[in-house]
């Protein structure tokens, strides 16, 4: 019975290491374009190779 006086504590730390580690991540704009990483994996942007010419041919 007298883990739980060392469990409670440790309990509330984590879920408040936790609440700190995502009010950091909001307030650092983690969050900010969730669309944008979607959408960009479907645009081509390859650009294609150019096209050697040898000057002796």
């Amino acid at each position: 019975m007298t883990i739980i006086i060392y469990l409670i504590p440790v309990a509330l730390g984590l879920g408040l290491l936790g609440l700190g580690a995502f009010l950091w991540s909001v307030t650092s704009d983690q969050y900010d374009d969730l669309d944008g990483a979607a959408h960009r994996i479907l645009i081509d942007d390859d650009v294609p190779l150019p096209t050697h010419t040898d000057a002796s041919e």
